[in-house]
């Protein structure tokens, strides 16, 4: 079921020690000792979740997947979580050199980052992948690896339709499928399979890039996960 939420605000909580736990947390008090108070590297906020999870971002090129994972990777950083974006053009370079864009090499590009993701957030980090994925088996079976684990896994389906998709173009991909000189463009000429049911729903269009953060951080919040 598709979860729309508005931005959600916590009030400061305490990390009681890194142990990495799959059932959800529990907030305890401050402790109070009478020795010398021992300080550490400051941080913005406290946070006792040691919980990893993936999210993945998924959409058209374009539709704002980076943007959104890079605000809300900031934001979860202040809050003292451990937080890796997995990038997907550095992916193809480092981890799928030599894949190609045919249905196959893209589920299995899919599957290897799956794979990542999920080695990492079962190790307490969150783990955000604003990848295009545009083959709902790909999805499917990342989601499965993760359940198998008992890792955390969100869905946020980034709904920018093609129209605006295209006028954005930060990479001129758009302009290039139009001038005939690429063919294999997700959303235009090779399928997009949209989620029926991701966990979150956002129309970048329509909010900014700050709202759109807030929403998936709110979701999270809901669920233990930040």
């Amino acid at each position: 079921m598709t979860t729309t939420t508005g931005p959600t605000t916590t009030g400061p909580t305490t990390t009681t020690g890194p142990a990495i736990t799959t059932g959800p947390a529990i907030t305890t008090g401050p402790a109070t000792t009478t020795g010398p108070a021992t300080t550490g590297p400051p941080r913005s906020r406290e946070n006792h979740v040691t919980t990893g999870a993936t999210v993945w971002l998924t959409g058209l090129p374009s539709a704002g997947k980076t943007t959104i994972a890079r605000e809300l990777a900031d934001r979860l950083r202040e809050e003292g979580r451990p937080v890796e974006l997995l990038d997907g053009d550095e992916i193809r370079e480092f981890l799928s050199a030599g894949l190609g864009f045919d249905r196959a090499d893209r589920h299995t590009n899919v599957q290897r980052i799956g794979f990542v993701a999920e080695l990492l957030a079962r190790n307490g980090v969150t783990a955000l992948v604003p990848v295009i994925a545009p083959y709902a088996d790909s999805r499917d079976a990342v989601r499965k690896r993760h359940g198998a684990n008992g890792t955390a896994y969100v869905e946020v389906h980034v709904a920018t339709p093609v129209e605006v998709c295209s006028v954005r173009d930060v990479k001129g991909l758009y302009a290039k499928q139009a001038a005939g000189e690429l063919t294999g463009l997700t959303g235009v000429d090779d399928p997009y399979e949209e989620p029926v049911a991701p966990d979150l729903r956002i129309e970048s269009q329509d909010q900014t890039v700050q709202e759109s953060a807030a929403a998936v951080h709110a979701l999270l919040t809901e669920r233990g996960l930040a």
